[in-house]
């Protein structure tokens, strides 16, 4: 996990005492609980994966003129009549 560093931070005496408490209560030291707490945050913001929203629209599938012609002809298409 590589070599603990020494870190200075600002929080509320209230966070502080009620961390050192939850900690005292679980038999446990206000290191492991800054730990435990950073790892959560760090390990639910990775786990939180992008979604692309659903945006179908009706339709049967592509046009003729395309389907056949793969990316090559795609561009054609979109730069046909503007000098591309």
């Amino acid at each position: 996990m590589g070599t603990p560093m020494k870190t200075t931070v600002e929080i509320s005496d209230a966070l502080l005492e009620a961390a050192k408490r939850h900690a005292a209560e679980r038999g446990t030291t206000l290191r492991a609980i800054l730990e435990e707490g950073l790892r959560s945050v760090v390990e639910s913001a990775r786990e939180e994966a992008f979604t692309l929203r659903e945006a179908s629209v009706g339709g049967q599938g592509l046009h003729p003129d395309v389907e056949e012609g793969g990316w090559a002809r795609l561009a054609e298409l979109v730069y046909e009549g503007r000098g591309g």
